[in-house]
């Protein structure tokens, strides 16, 4: 079976693998789907991506479409660039937003669900096409998974008394977080750089000279809610900007008939979600 086969017949016969990559750059967000692959008598859905295009999505958010689906559990086949290490500062980030949302007393699931909810807010196809508990599925389902990808960053907030466990049962252990400015400051701090330039632009942008001589911008923040609304709002558009390109893009690329029956098993999972 030829590669070429899962793409849509149009596209590899007027431009082959070069206008593939050219509707995935500049119409989606870089990355392109393939579903409905057979192989080895199972259907998989697969994607590819440029390294380069990976890392920057990881560490800046500024499509944030593969960094959000890498702060839920993967399983790495081949990482030769330590895409893994790349990604803690993507996970890292993640919990620092995701306690910006969250009130000052949660459960461990609650966080997970959060971070989770991350690359979904925004979506199109939240609207229309998909589950509506995708996000508690995905988490109840990978929980363990969930643990241990971000023991380490919630020891970390610990230690840095951003956070504390109160109790511990389960799923449902207790945590009690600092809602203070300083506190606020510190996760917002922790943001990758690009979300923190939008919110600077709509709140407000101290500059200062760091300790290497660096000019740095930190974002004016007066109120905890008034942070979380602003980067909330900032998450929204960068998501529905890119999951709307990228369902332009997999059209396109899957194929009409592909990217139909896609849709409509979607669909179907949305509709059942809300009967």
């Amino acid at each position: 079976m030829a590669f070429c086969d899962h793409y849509a017949s149009w596209m590899v016969h007027l431009g082959g693998a070069r206008l593939i990559t050219n509707v995935a750059d500049k119409v989606g967000v870089g990355v392109h789907f393939n579903p409905f692959v057979n192989w080895n008598d199972r259907k998989l859905k697969y994607g590819v991506v440029r390294m380069h295009d990976l890392v920057q999505d990881i560490l800046d958010w500024k499509r944030f479409y593969l960094s959000g689906r890498l702060q839920k559990p993967v399983h790495m086949l081949v990482d030769n660039l330590d895409i893994e290490d790349v990604n803690s500062v993507n996970k890292r980030a993640a919990i620092s937003a995701a306690l910006l949302l969250l009130p000052s007393k949660f459960t461990e699931e609650d966080l997970y669900a959060k971070i989770c909810s991350l690359s979904y807010m925004g979506d199109l196809r939240m609207f229309f096409a998909e589950d509506t508990n995708k996000v508690n599925k995905i988490v109840k389902g990978q929980f363990d998974l969930f643990q241990s990808m971000y023991k380490p960053f919630l020891e970390e907030c610990e230690t840095k008394n951003l956070l504390r466990f109160s109790s511990a049962e389960a799923s449902h252990t207790k945590l009690v977080q600092d809602s203070s400015l300083s506190a606020t400051r510190s996760l917002v701090s922790s943001l990758p750089a690009s979300v923190r330039s939008q919110m600077g632009k709509s709140l407000g942008e101290k500059k200062f000279v760091s300790e290497t001589g660096r000019v740095m911008g930190e974002v004016c923040i007066s109120s905890r809610e008034e942070a979380a609304k602003c980067m909330e709002k900032v998450m929204r558009r960068r998501v529905m900007v890119s999951s709307g390109r990228q369902a332009v893009s997999g059209f396109l690329a899957a194929g009409a008939i592909n990217a139909t029956m896609y849709l409509s098993q979607k669909m179907r999972k949305a509709w059942n979600s809300r009967a």
